[in-house]
């Protein structure tokens, strides 16, 4: 699956016949047929040197799992490395944004460890230069499913993957706020109309009201996010030009 140009994923993982998975079907899967983007899932475990092809040990100083081998998982790391960012999939990384997502979506694409077990050796991040990820403040049983969102982030805004290239601008999390609500035929349904300003035709009080729907949304759904936008806001050049007149 491994195309000559554009967006390439490199997988290294214990379970590779989870890829292409979700991402063989829909506008990913598409793209992918089309060589939008490429996929290629490698086997750790075949960098393993004994006859047990053996990834992984108890961890050092006891305790409950196992531990992905830093010998073997580097192993399989150089095999593959290039000029892409090397991204490792772990509840310890760093949250995954839009902003993070838009970046590697321009990029060449990226190589993605999966871990499982009790996760990696740590001196793997200390011997190369790997981004750890994470999709969420919860635990899953391996990386897989971490990659597998990840790269529907990405792919998604490849240029020609989603039929208009407007598409995206105004989805949650690209402006820093929730998107607003959105609404279709029938006009009544179960005793619920449509808000009667995005049947109006006036193009301006249908952006006013959407605008003022995702700061409310976000407001209340995400205080966390309107924090951010806020102190965004007020920090930028305009916003502190607005901040001082008010004030």
């Amino acid at each position: 699956m491994i195309a000559s140009s554009g967006f390439a994923a490199t997988i290294l993982t214990l379970y590779p016949d989870m890829f292409p998975g979700p991402l063989g079907a829909s506008i990913a899967g598409r793209a992918l047929g089309e060589g939008k983007w490429s996929l290629d899932a490698v086997n750790i475990r075949d960098f393993a040197t004994d006859k047990h092809r053996t990834v992984d040990d108890t961890p050092a100083g006891g305790g409950a799992g196992m531990v992905l081998r830093a010998d073997v998982v580097a192993a399989a790391l150089d095999s593959v490395a290039d000029d892409r960012p090397i991204l490792a999939m772990t509840p310890r990384g760093a949250p995954l944004t839009q902003v993070r997502v838009r970046d590697l979506a321009t990029g060449p694409g990226a190589i993605i460890l999966c871990g499982r077990f009790e996760g990696f050796d740590e001196r793997l991040f200390d011997a190369r230069p790997i981004e750890q990820v994470s999709i969420g403040d919860y635990v899953l049983s391996g990386g897989e499913m971490g990659a597998l969102v990840l790269l529907d982030a990405c792919i998604r805004l490849l240029p020609g993957v989603m039929g208009a290239p407007s598409s995206g601008d105004e989805e949650s999390f690209e402006s820093g706020l929730l998107e607003y609500p959105h609404y279709t035929r029938p006009y009544q349904w179960e005793g619920r109309t449509i808000p009667e300003v995005l049947r109006s035709g006036d193009h301006a009080r249908i952006a006013a009201w959407r605008k003022a729907q995702a700061e409310t949304d976000t407001r209340l759904r995400r205080p966390d996010l309107w924090e951010r936008h806020e102190d965004a806001r007020v920090s930028s050049p305009s916003g502190a030009r607005r901040q001082t007149k008010e004030d």
